[in-house]
């Protein structure tokens, strides 16, 4: 299991916002669908670490971005993924 952290906003055009403040920084992050755990609506969220999560917030905050939620989840690990990062430390990335 793996923790992500979600950033969910009222409208698209807060998402969108929320991208363009964080591409400025060196933040790592993603955008992503809203997950069915949080909200069977559609919608744009943004994911990211929880060690992200806290600078993330205060980056927002200074560009008066509107957070609607934020989230912590649980997920499994897809198996196709742990595949691709042993991959990667048998070639010394």
């Amino acid at each position: 299991m793996v923790q992500k952290c979600y950033f969910t906003f009222p409208t698209t055009h807060q998402a969108i916002r929320a991208e363009k403040v964080l591409l400025k920084t060196k933040k790592e992050f993603k955008v992503v669908p809203v997950p069915r755990e949080i909200s069977s609506s559609c919608g744009v969220a943004l994911c990211c670490t929880p060690g992200e999560a806290e600078g993330i917030k205060a980056c927002l905050e200074s560009e008066a971005v509107i957070v609607e939620g934020f989230y912590t989840l649980e997920e499994k690990v897809s198996a196709g993924l742990l595949s691709f990062l042993r991959g990667r430390e048998k070639r010394g990335e």
